[in-house]
């Protein structure tokens, strides 16, 4: 089963690189399933249900959240429902509306569990993410690969989830910090994982926004309102074969970027 996994959607210019690439990806490398963190793809901050919609339409199966899938004041009709957009399970537990797992079912594929969980290092206060991974993996059905969108700011803390699911996960997946990281493996039991998908949004930004905003507040401590920054997109993540239970076979790091004449990608595999 090949998986493609987005990095976080920024803004209208991840939004436009979805839909100008995701087709062709799912074509090109005959995924299965197409996962992508979304919790910032309406103006930075948040997820309208608009923008869920589209972004959905464009070829994405499931969209992942985060501490930010929280900011907008239509948030809980976003996550309204599980099958199209999740939230960190640990930010809530059960009381809040939506929740962070969901099962991607078709006739023509295989199966796949999803979970979200959110850090706690640095991040808001959230439950125990290696404590609701176990709940939730105790859930879902043994003979279902599972993949985790584990949105944390700690490397150190994804890291660790990855080896606390080794031989349990198929593949941990971490996200937040819109730099992809170059350490994708396969871990001794089988799960596959990577500290950050990188982001899909503008390029030449800072993480996104606008880099004269966010370079005015490092030289005089405050700024403007962000802004998302302008010009050409980039869209990063992997493509995972999954195995089984637990197993990954192969995980390949993507990294695209839009030009003028379309837009170019780059690679790097590990079995």
């Amino acid at each position: 089963m090949n998986v493609l996994m987005i990095g976080d959607i920024y803004g209208s210019a991840g939004r436009r690189l979805v839909a100008a690439l995701v087709p062709r990806l799912r074509a090109e490398h005959r995924v299965d399933w197409v996962i992508a963190n979304g919790e910032n793809a309406t103006g930075g901050v948040g997820l309208s249900p608009r923008h869920r919609d589209q972004i959905l339409a464009a070829g994405i199966d499931l969209l992942t959240g985060g501490n930010h899938v929280f900011a907008r004041p239509d948030w809980t009709a976003a996550v309204a429902d599980p099958a199209r957009l999740l939230r960190p399970q640990n930010i809530g537990g059960e009381t809040l509306p939506g929740r962070g797992w969901s099962i991607l079912a078709a006739p023509d594929r295989p199966s796949l569990g999803v979970i979200n969980l959110a850090g706690r290092i640095f991040m808001e206060p959230a439950e125990c993410p290696f404590q609701w991974a176990d709940l939730l993996l105790a859930r879902l059905p043994a003979d279902l690969p599972v993949v985790v969108d584990f949105h944390a700011e700690a490397t150190s803390e994804k890291i660790a989830l990855a080896w606390h699911l080794d031989g349990r996960a198929a593949f941990v997946a971490g996200t937040h910090t819109h730099v992809q990281t170059a350490d994708e493996r396969i871990l001794p039991g089988g799960t596959g994982a990577i500290t950050d998908l990188g982001m899909t949004g503008p390029r030449d930004g800072i993480l996104g926004v606008d880099r004269g905003i966010v370079l005015n507040r490092f030289r005089n401590g405050f700024s403007d309102r962000f802004q998302s920054a302008q010009g050409p997109a980039v869209l990063e993540g992997v493509l995972i074969e999954v195995a089984g239970p637990g197993r990954t076979r192969s995980v390949r790091r993507l990294r695209y970027q839009e030009e003028p004449g379309g837009a170019a990608g780059s690679d790097s595999a590990t079995d």
